[in-house]
């Protein structure tokens, strides 16, 4: 029997890119704190996020490949977080306006039949456009910008 392959997030877009492989694969969010550490760079906090998201979910199931994820946004050497409300995310996209930005992504993939533990981290400098105070109110009403569309994930 093949391993179950398992998502380990409710990311819609990490659902929507493992979906264009066309594999079957279940859904199951890992149940961690996402917490950067004191004197933790983002590239550690997020290696490290997405490794034990991968451990935990791991922990709950047998014979399966578990692909676990993280995300940040980081600008001046900050980690951005969540936005707690539409007010939030305003004041983080006006942060971001006209300006550059890095976003760091790291990925784990837990093979149990194999007994193995692959990782990766990319990085990627975004220029975002100036943006008008209508704009960045407009963007966040008709994409209602929930706390996983910006920051961490």
């Amino acid at each position: 029997m093949n391993p179950a392959l398992i998502l380990a997030s409710q990311s819609p877009r990490r659902k929507e890119l493992l979906g264009l492989l066309g594999l079957p694969f279940e859904i199951i969010p890992a149940e961690i704190a996402e917490i950067p550490r004191d004197g933790e760079s983002p590239e550690q906090f997020v290696v490290r996020a997405a490794h034990e998201k991968g451990i935990e979910v791991a922990s709950r199931v047998s014979n399966a490949v578990v692909l676990s994820a993280d995300t940040v946004v980081t600008i001046d050497g900050m980690i951005l977080g969540k936005p707690a409300d539409p007010a939030d995310a305003r004041r983080m996209l006006q942060r971001l306006s006209g300006r550059q930005h890095r976003v760091y992504t790291a990925v784990c993939v837990i093979d149990q039949p194999n007994s193995q533990v692959f990782q990766g981290l990319d990085q990627t400098s975004v220029w975002f456009n100036p943006m008008t105070s209508e704009e960045i109110a407009d963007y966040v009403r008709r994409e209602h910008v929930q706390p996983s569309q910006i920051g961490l994930k």
